[in-house]
């Protein structure tokens, strides 16, 4: 059965804000470079969403969503995928990192 993956608009602006953040701010000296660091993200979520490393998000940030997949980017950064799953289809809610001051220290 194939898997349906949606992407919510809050989703869709925090990845966007990131590119501009990673281009910017001089993280990635090229654009492009900084592209390929987003579109990695989409490529773990759709390489991994269905597989049992995703786990049950802790109550307090359930209001991202009931599941969560950790996509670790490089040693010092791990990317935190909130969705919710009916089946075979998901709803990417919300990403956060261990940078974010939203950063549950329950991870």
């Amino acid at each position: 059965m194939e898997e349906i993956i949606v992407y919510k608009d809050r989703f869709e602006n925090e990845i966007d804000k990131l590119f501009e953040v990673l281009f910017v701010n001089e993280y990635f000296g090229f654009e492009n470079s900084a592209l390929n660091y987003v579109e990695k993200i989409y490529d773990f979520i759709k390489s991994n969403i269905s597989r049992p490393i995703n786990r049950n998000s802790p109550l307090a940030y359930q209001k991202f969503g009931k599941k969560f997949i950790k996509y670790k980017a490089n040693n010092n950064t791990s990317w935190y995928i909130f969705f919710d799953q009916k089946g075979n289809r998901f709803l990417v809610n919300h990403i956060i990192n261990n940078h974010s001051q939203d950063f549950p220290e329950l991870f």
